[in-house]
């Protein structure tokens, strides 16, 4: 009697973790990312334990000619966590923690979201820099750069970043730092997934506030102020104390508390503010920030850093349609500002949304070739999102965000923060690094120079 050999039976049966299949009930889910708006079958989804889990993956992987996709949070805003017949190497069951508060320091496995990480970091009165989404991936975010609230005063996540263990292409295993496999250890700060998989993180972390107390929260104004806040906006950020950050958003005001029911479904313009400084100071530091002409809404408070950074969790569950465009800006020009109204006025749904970013301080303090992240000259990384739970609104959210980026475009350094991207083609990848593609070219040959991890923003061998 013969028996039928299950598909990938003999990876399953290497796994701690589990193997789902298309033959499994659980596929639909399992294959499911954050933006609904991919939809790719895979040949198999294995839910690695530990690192062993994960080498057994790429070997594998490579001996049956399977194309990788390595999958963290899953947040990536082109979806390539995932890939039609690829194995996804899901890492969202890799998410211990563990903090060193009198180095300050603390260890985060692959699969742990920015939530993790601050709940334990908070804890004790610090943070590491990270975006302004708690339940972002780690790993994602960490590859692309990084950046968020705490930009301005402490750097980028990359700029943070002390060590990272790697299993790379030939399923062997490594640590990258200053001091081992540095060459790799300079591509994965801002690099993407392009080297390997990386399976846990170190990161520098710093006091914030009054025990991880900080003050933040929106301030927001009528659309039609648009002009006069962004020209304001453009002035004063450089010139505020570093432990003050903001960024610039295009909104509708969500039909829900906090906010109040008279400005529900209103669009508007506005900043979200996060002081890290010492509350004696608040005060005086936070003053341009209250004054400054007629807000609908002044959000600001007291709050744990984990509150200000779980703050648009609920707003953006998984599961809603994606469609993103960006661009780095050296400067907030008169041209883009009239784009920015333009477009805000036209805003598809209440999800949808355009924010800068600002890189100043601290994070345009570092030399654009010390890392694989190059944009360091000081502006703001932008980005454009149609968003909306409903399918049969795809493209509607998708056109907006394509005709506000092509207009606005022009006005841009060129490149974007690669994070923000979908899959828009080699010349894109290559202008977002910059002049640091030869030198990540040339490391990925050494690591990778097959190529096996190539569903990313990808950065081919030399």
């Amino acid at each position: 009697m013969t028996t039928t050999a299950l598909p990938h039976e003999e990876l399953a049966a290497t796994l701690r973790g589990d193997l789902v299949t298309p033959a499994d009930p659980g596929y639909d889910q399992a294959r499911a990312v954050y933006n609904a708006m991919i939809d790719k079958r895979p040949a198999a989804i294995a839910y690695c334990r530990d690192a062993a889990d994960v080498v057994a993956c790429v070997r594998y992987g490579r001996a049956q000619g399977l194309d990788l996709a390595v999958r963290g949070g899953g947040h990536n805003a082109g979806g390539l966590g995932v890939a039609d017949g690829a194995l996804v190497i899901d890492l969202s069951r890799l998410r211990s923690t563990t903090v060193d508060p009198v180095h300050h320091t603390v260890r985060a496995d692959a699969g742990c979201t920015w939530g993790d990480v601050d709940h334990a970091t908070v804890a004790f009165g610090m943070a590491t820099p990270s975006g302004i989404v708690a339940s972002t991936g780690v790993a994602g975010l960490t590859l692309g750069g990084g950046i968020g609230y705490l930009a301005r005063r402490f750097g980028l996540t990359v700029d943070n970043l002390l060590g990272a263990d790697v299993v790379l292409a030939d399923g062997t295993f490594a640590h990258a730092s200053e001091s081992e496999h540095a060459d790799l250890f300079w591509a994965l700060r801002g690099g993407g997934g392009n080297f390997g998989v990386v399976t846990s993180f170190t990161f520098r972390c710093h006091d914030i506030g009054e025990h991880g107390v900080v003050i933040g929260g929106p301030v927001l104004y009528d659309l039609a102020d648009t002009p006069d806040v962004l020209r304001w906006y453009r002035e004063l950020l450089p010139s505020l104390p570093e432990e003050l950050n903001g960024w610039f958003g295009l909104l509708t005001v969500p039909p829900a508390p906090p906010f109040p029911e008279q400005l529900w479904g209103r669009k508007a313009c506005g900043i979200v503010w996060c002081y890290t400084g010492s509350h004696d100071k608040a005060e005086e530091v936070l003053e341009p920030v209250r004054s400054f002409g007629t807000p609908l809404l002044v959000g600001l408070q007291s709050m744990p850093y984990t509150a200000l950074q779980g703050a648009f969790d609920a707003l953006y569950p998984a599961g809603l349609q994606w469609y993103w465009r960006a661009d780095v800006f050296h400067e907030i020009s008169d041209e883009a500002i009239d784009i920015h109204l333009k477009h805000g006025e036209k805003l598809p749904t209440m999800h949808s949304s355009m924010h800068l970013y600002p890189i100043d301080g601290a994070a345009s303090r570092v030399a654009p070739d010390a890392m694989a992240f190059p944009h360091r000259s000081g502006g703001w990384s932008g980005v454009i999102v149609g968003v909306d739970p409903a399918p049969e609104k795809a493209e509607a959210i998708a056109q907006w965000t394509r005709d506000y980026w092509e207009e606005l475009h022009p006005t841009s350094a060129g490149g974007a923060y690669v994070n923000f991207m979908m899959e828009e083609g080699q010349d894109r990848v290559q202008a977002s690094y910059r002049g640091n593609y030869d030198r990540l070219a040339a490391v990925k040959r050494r690591y990778d120079p097959e190529n096996v991890f190539h569903i990313n923003q990808n950065i081919r061998p030399k």
